[in-house]
């Protein structure tokens, strides 16, 4: 599947994938997430992104994670 909002390229943050026109990470977006932090208040504090910016991150997550061979230890 391909994500148009995000982007990876070795000359942005290490090639890290990044909202598209951003150097914000999707990593970044994911763990505001996780600390519980809304998609609104994300919004307000990085007026660059937009809502469907923060879904596409969540997308492309899951889409890596179900691409992704897990190893157990």
């Amino acid at each position: 599947m391909t994500h148009a909002r995000i982007e990876m390229n070795p000359e942005i943050m290490g090639g890290k994938p990044v909202v598209r026109g951003t150097r914000i990470p999707v990593e970044f977006v994911l763990r505001k997430l996780g600390a519980g932090m809304t998609p609104e208040a994300i919004l307000a504090d990085h007026p660059r992104l937009t809502l469907d910016d923060i879904r596409a991150a969540q997308a492309f997550t899951a889409d890596y994670l179900a691409d992704e061979e897990l190893v157990y230890r």
